[in-house]
């Protein structure tokens, strides 16, 4: 196959590609060498179980970025049943990172506002059973999406007459995908970050008015907005392609623009787990004064 012509895109894509790759595998072995540590001195707490589970994520989406980088090189080269493998750990980690960092806003908010009453249920196998339900959440969308594809076509020619994995679809697979990745965009984003934003500014008032030294406050408020921040940069944009592609009932041509900023997460969200782990007794001596 001819290695087809590359645009102004395709190197930014490939910039991004290779930076995550570069970043986010340290980055994440970190984390998880950081909280594995910890469960084995402290046990197991709800940041513990979170972060593994965005660690994992996003080292699922790490492991593929060196395809990544070949698909946008010379188009999709590897075996066309690897396709939905690919796209499957790809969608996976990024509706999986994002409800998953949802539940870390919304414990952290319970933490400050009802510390007796969250004690109660701040449990490591509560946890689990949450990460369980999102992840069975992202599962099912999945599969729905696949099935959309009517079992086959994962790979087709693009209009550059490259070989695409999961990036044109007939008009009757897009009848059943443009409003599924609606309904994707609503439940999976619109609704986590509504009630991230929320949690992130009552944590706001709480700590302003608490009476934890200023150094404290500045410290949590710089954590409660540096994930918010992150959760609106990485997963805004795609899911706005959702919006826009039930708009215009298509494949919307920029989608695959849109997903570099979801990769982004994997190298921003590891950064707002480890500002995470040291203020774990912060948390505890705000809620004690709430």
């Amino acid at each position: 196959n001819d290695i087809p012509k590359q645009n102004p895109s395709d190197f930014v894509s490939l910039l991004v590609y290779i930076l995550t790759f570069l970043l986010g595998l340290p980055s994440n072995l970190l984390v998880l060498f950081v909280y594995i540590r910890k469960a084995r001195k402290h046990g197991a707490t709800p940041n513990v179980v979170y972060a593994l589970n965005l660690c994992v994520a996003n080292l699922a989406l790490v492991s593929w970025m060196p395809v990544k980088v070949a698909e946008t090189l010379q188009g999709w080269t590897l075996p066309a049943a690897v396709c939905p493998v690919f796209s499957f750990f790809l969608f996976s980690s990024v509706y999986g990172s994002s409800l998953i960092l949802t539940a870390v806003v919304v414990g952290r908010y319970l933490s400050i506002a009802y510390p007796i009453t969250y004690k109660l249920y701040r449990r490591a196998r509560t946890s689990c059973l949450v990460s369980a339900i999102l992840w069975l959440l992202v599962l099912v969308h999945l599969g729905f999406a696949f099935i959309a594809e009517g079992g086959g076509h994962f790979v087709s020619l693009s209009e550059e007459n490259v070989l695409a994995c999961y990036e044109n679809f007939t008009q009757e697979q897009l009848e059943l995908l443009v409003p599924l990745r609606l309904e994707m965009a609503l439940l999976l984003f619109m609704v986590p970050l509504v009630l991230s934003a929320f949690c992130t500014l009552r944590c706001l008032v709480l700590v302003r008015h608490s009476a934890l030294p200023s150094v404290g406050k500045r410290r949590v408020l710089a954590i409660a907005l540096s994930t918010l921040v992150v959760f609106v940069v990485c997963y805004l944009p795609y899911n706005v392609s959702h919006v826009v592609g039930f708009v215009l009932y298509t494949n919307v041509e920029w989608r695959s623009e849109a997903m570099l900023s979801c990769s982004c997460n994997v190298f921003l969200e590891p950064v707002v787990m480890l500002m995470l782990s040291p203020v774990d007794k912060t948390h505890v001596t705000v809620c004690g004064l709430q």
